[in-house]
């Protein structure tokens, strides 16, 4: 029995060619005789009703009437050929090892073609000449194959003439270098009728009304039709938050507005008279900052809202508010612009003197957190009535202390960042998910460089290669994409199980380095817990959340001069600027701050609140 198991578990697609049938040939180590050859290998001609009742005709009819056929169109040496031909077939059905043939020029593929149109009802022959071909090239084809058929000594692979394979059509692959480089400089100009590309995040404390406020803007620039707004109207009262309206454009979760809270980033955009700006409207609560730390990796520039209210804006700026922590956290991912909105100054009647005592503590702190006054800008807004947005406020109380810009025309006063668009490709992404047909998306912001549809590219971690099949940009489909581009790729010939948020696209040719031990240089926050050897920490690196440990502390530095004070310290405390060695559980991609700033920082938290921001300086193997 074990010759006929052999025969049974023997897979035979990977033994034989594309232009192989089952049961014609089997290799020579098998063994088997002619008795078990007939029993287990399937012969089209013993039982052609079992397996294709959809043919009405006989495999002998098939090639009585192709010989037929044949010999109608041969000449008498050609004749004769043929009839040799057949005999030393009928010999070689006997023989388990049979040469694969074709019969009338017709190239056989796997498994058990059936023509859709049969010869009867057609009224003419399967083989008829192709297209740009002559009767007697087809002859010729003919002749050629059954010459070659009874030449059993010939290995068991089809011979195809030459004229046979120039009727077969070869697809040709494009090749990546012969696809157009564009002029990515001179592109983006002219993309968006010349209006620069600027991501925004909005940030504050929990419930200083950030959603609502972008919420209006978005209604009033009429991103939002007025029949979804009602509609928002109708639910929102129904559900007893009449006032959350506007917050539900952004907050579309239904978690999110039976709570009140957002709870992710919520993306959007919109347009100003000079820019594109893509919006992103984070988190305030505490819980939620790894996803508000996502969407201010992903930012240039940054609005600040407040509540101007008595007592909630000091519950926010106060330890522990998000106030601080946010103004921290955006600064030390790299944003250098800011607005600060102070929103609900309907509720203190529009007061000058509320609006310069928050103007005043904020603007101190925000300056002792790094950024230029010159950068800073305050606005007085409502984000319920919708004063000052997009227009000038007309509003007698206002206008009679506050003559400055809008919140609109400052969004629009920003200086866009350079962008890294001749470094090598960067993405990192934030949503994996499987589309519509072949393939899968991932969404991420183009850290530097661009891509075009087609490009090779390599994930790490993960170390696995795929294509770009397709590029959305805003939900419109694009052929190429720059730096600062929020983006959606479809990508294929990756599996998707392999990609997690975090993973870093990027070239074959010049990959991001992946490591799990680096040196960094970190400046420690408001601590109450001083930092040692082996502190746990959490590292926020762009849309990465990774475990991580402090293996070392090197050194302390000069906060100004970055000369080294202090070496191999015991422990840091509060305000020192330190070298540390960090080491995480899993493998994370990371650049070096001085070659690419946006992928070089990183944030530290520890039971709850960030203890540090750092940038990489050196990575270990």
């Amino acid at each position: 029995m074990a010759r006929h198991r052999n025969v049974r578990g023997y897979n035979y697609d990977e033994d034989f060619e594309d232009d192989d049938l089952y049961g014609q040939s089997v290799e020579d180590d098998y063994c088997i005789s002619p008795s078990t050859a007939a029993q287990f290998i399937y012969s089209r001609r013993d039982k052609p009703s079992a397996v294709e009742p959809v043919e009405e005709y006989d495999y002998e009819d098939l090639k009585e009437f192709s010989s037929s056929l044949v010999n109608h169109q041969l000449s008498g040496i050609d004749q004769g050929k043929s009839i040799d031909s057949q005999s030393s077939q009928s010999e070689s059905e006997i023989v388990p090892k049979v040469t694969k043939m074709t019969v009338s020029g017709k190239k056989q593929t796997m498994g058990f073609e059936v023509p859709r149109v049969t010869a009867e009802e057609n009224g003419q022959s399967f083989h008829t000449p192709q297209k740009g071909h002559s009767s007697e090239d087809t002859n010729l084809v003919s002749s050629d194959v059954l010459e070659s058929a009874s030449k059993s000594a010939l290995p068991s692979h089809t011979i195809q003439t030459s004229e046979e394979q120039s009727s077969t059509p070869t697809p040709v692959k494009k090749s990546s270098k012969l696809r157009q480089q564009i002029d990515i400089k001179a592109e983006l100009e002219k993309r968006q009728g010349g209006k620069q590309l600027l991501n925004l995040v909005v940030i504050g404390h929990v419930d200083a009304g950030k959603s609502t406020l972008m919420g209006h803007l978005l209604y009033l620039l009429g991103d939002v039709n007025k029949r979804t707004m009602h509609k928002y109207e109708q639910e929102s009262k129904k559900a007893g938050k009449a006032s959350f309206a506007y917050a539900w454009v952004l907050d579309e979760t239904g978690e999110e507005r039976e709570r009140g809270v957002t709870m992710d980033v919520g993306m959007t955009k919109f347009e100003t008279k000079t820019k594109v700006i893509t919006l992103m409207d984070a988190p305030g609560h505490k819980d939620f900052i790894p996803n508000m730390i996502t969407g201010a990796a992903q930012a240039d520039v940054a609005v600040l809202v407040v509540d101007a209210s008595r007592g909630e804006f000091e519950a926010g700026f106060e330890t522990g508010g998000q106030t601080r922590e946010h103004g921290l956290l955006v600064r030390s991912l790299g944003v250098t612009q800011l607005v600060v909105a102070v929103n609900k100054m309907d509720q203190v009647n529009w007061q000058q003197e509320r609006f310069q005592e928050i103007t005043g503590k904020l603007g101190h702190f925000l300056k002792q957190a790094g950024f230029k006054e010159s950068d800073v800008a305050f606005i007085p807004t409502s984000g319920l009535s919708g004063e000052n947005l997009i227009t000038r406020s007309q509003s007698s109380e206002l206008t009679g202390w506050y003559k400055g810009l809008c919140l609109l025309e400052q969004i629009d006063s920003f200086k866009p960042p350079q962008r890294s668009i001749d470094k090598p490709f960067r993405l990192c992404v934030s949503d994996v998910f499987k589309d519509q047909g072949s393939g899968f998306c991932v969404t991420g912001k183009i850290e530097a460089g661009y891509i075009q549809t087609g490009d090779r590219l390599l994930a790490m971690p993960p170390n696995e290669t795929c294509t770009a099949k397709g590029i959305t940009l805003h939900d419109e489909p694009v052929d190429w994409a720059a730096a600062g581009d929020h983006v959606s790729l479809t990508l294929v010939g990756m599996d998707i199980i392999k990609i997690n948020v975090g993973c870093i696209f990027c070239v074959p040719k010049e990959p991001i380095k992946v490591c799990t031990r680096f040196r960094a240089r970190i400046l420690i926050f408001n601590i109450e817990i001083p930092i040692t050897k082996g502190f746990p920490v959490l590292l926020h690196y762009q849309t990465v959340s990774e475990p991580a440990v402090i293996k070392r502390l090197i050194s302390v530095l000069n906060k100004s001069t970055g000369e080294v004070t202090k070496k191999k310290p015991k422990l840091l405390t509060k305000g020192q600027n330190a070298l540390v060695e960090l080491q995480t559980q899993r493998p994370v991609a990371l650049e070096l701050y001085k070659d690419f700033k946006e992928l070089g920082r990183f944030m530290l938290r520890y039971s709850g609140s960030t203890i540090a921001a750092g940038v990489v300086t050196e990575i270990k193997d």
